[in-house]
């Protein structure tokens, strides 16, 4: 008869859980002994719980289905807290198995002792369990699998007693059924389409699903038909893109530049999206992005189907039949000369290969990335849901493990790289296909930024070097060659195209480190406040060009 932890294996394989990604101790070596039992569940080690968080969270974007963590006792989940932030703030499904002490020994207050439920509740809201015996587990496993992956997906949190683990008697449990997500109902289709029907200015925001290809479509129809304007979240959870499928702006993450976008339009149609506002609260603005004078109304929600939504309301307005606006193929040309990041940034969009996956957490070295590759072959792009740094390198892992035939590209900015620099080791371990570029500016450029836009009193040498990482200098080329991923140092951009054609030669882990000047520095960086305040201002055309000059 299987103990606990067998069981527990078979329960998550039947689920179509196939992925584990483990940083465990002593209390769930029975079910790290179970993995050996299992040989559809493939174990992911990673060397920081971030990571392994982390990776879950990549995984489940691209695979569309959640993977297991294996995580050690509250401090192991404390470790891996801000990549199921991250995984929660963009409804991806993961289950999250914490172990614990015995249940007999919790009574002793021994050194790992901690409450994990109350940690859990930050990033597992919606389900926290800790199973009480053996015979109980699979249930509770059963049950957390459905809550994850149900509409919208997130994370659930199993916590798994070691003696729950090792107690015989262990029965697995059969999958629960999955509810079938509902289109928007007909009231809320009549209100959208009065809305666009009255003539006045209106745009679609769209979020979660309504950035995969069926929604996409069915919105471009819409905005052909009717003239709207489709938005994207700041930070989409995954978007394709690229040529052949529907351009789409998205909000940008200055909330100046994020109001200018809206301040044109009477009505706002929120489809799996949130009513934008503000990243941080900021002296004397608003937090609520949304005009006085516009009206926000909500198509459908995260738990309902967006892609069905959008047809929905494409019948009602006599659109489905539109010619969709489809964005042209164009490459923005090889760089050439001393590197930038904008250099980088058109670099990718001239020789990333068809069906690539893009990790970005370039931060303000990315801010020419959309742009440049807009015209690029149909790819995904995955972004920082939750503005906990980190997310890339992780994120990179688990991508590339869901999707092991498809070239993964992990833009990284320097000061967050290092949150999660372990991640390398993983990739080098398992061999994945991941080119990672580590913008080096030596600087946490964007709170450089945000020191200015936050009205902080003149910053002295003690404040300013709080967001300097110029010494030491860090060789991430080096580090990588640690641990096992091929390494390069680039200052031009012939160095980088040379890199980057060399990875696509030869698939597998790679590193470039970019060393680029900050985009946002010196008069730049002192003008931008000056510039952000003045915007209402100035004649929208020009405000406009302002816009895409400094975040397209």
């Amino acid at each position: 008869m299987p103990n606990g932890a067998q069981a527990l294996m078979k329960t998550l394989v039947d689920a179509g859980i196939e992925v584990c990604f483990t940083n465990p101790g002593t209390s769930e070596m029975h079910f790290v002994a179970a993995l050996d039992s299992e040989p559809k569940m493939r174990a992911v080690l990673a060397l920081f719980e971030g990571v392994a968080t982390g990776a879950a969270d990549g995984y489940a974007r691209m695979a569309d289905k959640p993977a297991a963590t294996l995580l050690h006792l509250g401090c192991g989940l404390g470790n891996g807290l801000a990549n199921l932030h991250n995984a929660r703030k963009g409804k991806v499904p993961v289950v999250n198995i914490v172990g614990d002490h015995a249940t007999y020994h919790v009574k002793h207050d021994a050194q790992l002792q901690s409450d994990i439920k109350t940690v859990a509740r930050n990033v597992s809201p919606g389900f926290v369990r800790t199973s009480q015996s053996t015979e109980a587990l699979c249930q509770d496993a059963a049950e957390a699998i459905a809550v994850a992956r149900g509409l919208p997906g997130q994370v659930a949190t199993l916590i798994l007693p070691a003696d729950v683990s090792w107690g015989e008697g262990g029965q697995p449990c059969a999958p629960l059924p999955q509810p079938e997500a509902q289109a928007a109902d007909d009231a809320a289709v009549q209100t959208v389409k009065d809305a666009i029907a009255s003539g006045q200015k209106t745009a679609l925001l769209l979020g979660g699903r309504a950035l995969r290809e069926p929604a996409l479509m069915a919105a471009a129809r819409i905005a052909a038909h009717s003239g709207v304007t489709l938005f994207a979240e700041t930070f989409p959870t995954r978007i394709e893109r690229g040529a052949g499928l529907p351009p789409i702006e998205r909000i940008a993450y200055l909330a100046e530049l994020a109001t200018l976008q809206l301040s044109e339009f009477d009505h706002l149609v929120l489809v799996d999206a949130k009513a934008p506002v503000s990243f941080f609260g900021y002296p004397g603005k608003p937090s609520y992005l949304v005009p006085d004078n516009c009206t926000a109304h909500t198509l459908s929600t995260p738990e309902q189907d967006a892609a069905a939504s959008l047809n929905k309301l494409a019948e009602a307005l006599g659109a489905a039949g539109a010619e969709p606006r489809l964005q042209a193929e164009g490459r923005p040309g090889l760089p050439k000369g001393k590197l930038t990041a904008e250099k980088v940034c058109r670099a990718m969009g001239e020789l990333m290969p068809e069906n690539s996956i893009i990790v970005d957490e370039s931060i303000t070295s990315g801010l020419m990335l959309n742009a440049m590759t807009a015209g690029a072959p149909r790819h995904d792009m995955i972004t920082l849901t939750g503005g906990a740094i980190g997310q890339g390198l992780p994120n990179a892992v688990g991508a590339a493990i869901a999707c092991p035939d498809r070239p993964v590209f992990a833009l990284i900015g320097d000061g967050t790289a290092m949150y999660t620099i372990q991640a390398l080791w993983t990739m080098a371990r398992e061999n994945l296909n991941v080119t990672s570029i580590i913008f080096n500016n030596a600087s946490y450029s964007i709170l450089n930024v945000e020191l200015e836009r936050v009205g902080a009193e003149e910053a002295g040498a003690k404040a300013k070097s709080q967001l300097d990482i110029s010494g030491p200098v860090t060789h991430y080329a080096q580090l990588a060659q640690s641990m096992g991923v091929h390494g390069v140092r680039v200052r031009t951009a012939e160095e980088l195209i040379k890199a980057m054609e060399y990875a696509q030669a030869h698939p597998g882990p790679h590193l470039i480190e970019a060393v680029v000047p900050e985009s946002l520095n010196g008069v730049k960086r002192k003008v931008l406040p000056w510039l952000l305040k003045s915007l209402p201002s100035l004649p929208r055309p020009l405000t406009k060009a302002l816009k895409k000059k400094i975040a397209p």
